[in-house]
């Protein structure tokens, strides 16, 4: 053989041949399918007919080129070149049909920035959630001189939360620390948490009192006639100059005091919000020393389940008595993670706790 690089070439083309045809032959059933499904006409439809097409003539090509590229390597003759003349039959498919390709083209670049456009969207649906969850149960709280603080929080199955915990100067020498939950689940709930969350700081700038900042608060949010909608809410002011501890809870799940080596039960002091427009809320204070902690935490968290078995209060207050000392962020975590292995199923109501020792 005189001419074994030419051999070589056809040998190649051949084998770039078999490959794009084996492709070809899946292109075919993907489009016969997507033509099944999707109909004759429609984008892709065209797409896949696109590319099954662009696999044939591209296997063609090579294997015209094989064939050309085989028969010059082995012959002497110089009629032989004329053989390269088929592929001329590719340069004419191309040609014929370039316009199509250049039409499919577009329509596939037209797709892709509609799948684009969609992504986007899809992002932009799933950060709001998260968004909203970080204004109601922000990750960074405020850092308050004289206490240490411990939050956690687990998004349920809902799109969009309705638990919120808030820690705020009221006064230069007073504290207060909010959780509250908005029964449902979604956007309306959302925005009604938001409302009562940001409300209530201002109420409670003007009342000393916290249970007269809740029965302003009710009034107000009572006046929005959300239906079913209702708020259970504790809410704690920490007075250090006065070494008390003054709360009010509307319906709340019992919050948990450390003092004197005895656990005490924050329970609730009034109805939850928004039931009854004119309903009235009492306030109870207790000494708060050093190294007091304070537990709150939304029913998420009492009602993780085991069959039939709630979680339970108890189970909330042995985890203080076992450990009374523990840090308020390491107790809220390990809290979180005891009720999901308690749990038989995933946690699908949201689940806040904050904890909050004095220094």
């Amino acid at each position: 053989m005189d001419k074994p690089i030419l051999a070589f070439v056809a040998v190649a083309c051949g084998l770039a041949a078999l490959v794009w045809g084996r492709s070809a032959r899946r292109l075919e059933k993907v489009w016969k399918r997507v033509e099944r499904e999707f109909g004759h006409s429609s984008d892709a439809t065209v797409l896949a007919r696109s590319s099954f097409r662009k696999e044939v003539h591209t296997t063609a090509l090579y294997a015209v080129l094989a064939v050309a590229v085989m028969v010059t390597a082995l012959s002497d003759a110089p009629e032989a070149d004329l053989l390269f003349a088929f592929v001329l039959v590719s340069v004419i498919i191309s040609i014929v049909f370039g316009r199509d390709f250049v039409r499919e083209s577009r329509l596939a670049e037209e797709r892709f920035n509609l799948e684009r456009r969609a992504e986007e969207v899809l992002s932009q649906d799933h950060l709001a959630p998260q968004r909203w969850a970080e204004r109601l149960a922000p990750e960074i709280l405020l850092d308050v001189p004289g206490f240490e603080v411990g939050k956690v929080y687990k998004a349920g199955s809902g799109l969009m939360a309705g638990d919120f915990y808030d820690l705020f100067p009221v006064t230069s020498d007073r504290v207060a620390a909010v959780i509250g939950d908005v029964t449902g689940h979604g956007i309306e709930p959302s925005i009604t948490a938001l409302q009562a969350k940001y409300l209530l700081r201002v109420f409670l700038r003007q009342y000393r009192d916290p249970a007269q900042a809740l029965e302003e608060l009710n009034d107000r949010m009572s006046a929005l006639e959300r239906g079913e909608e209702f708020i259970s809410l504790c809410v704690v002011v920490f007075d250090a100059e006065a070494g008390t501890l003054r709360w009010a809870s509307a319906g709340h799940p019992t919050a948990w005091l450390w003092h004197e080596r005895e656990l005490r039960p924050l329970r609730a002091t009034g109805p939850l919000l928004m039931l009854d427009p004119k309903g009235t809320f009492v306030s109870r204070e207790v000494p708060l020393d050093t190294g007091d902690l304070l537990l709150m935490y939304t029913d998420g968290l009492a009602e993780a389940r085991d069959g039939d078995q709630f979680f339970g209060e108890d189970r909330v207050a042995n985890a203080v008595r076992r450990d009374p000392g523990i840090a308020p962020d390491v107790l809220c975590k390990s809290l979180l993670e005891a009720a999901k292995d308690f749990a038989t199923s995933p946690l699908t109501d949201d689940v806040a706790i904050v904890a909050i020792r004095r220094t």
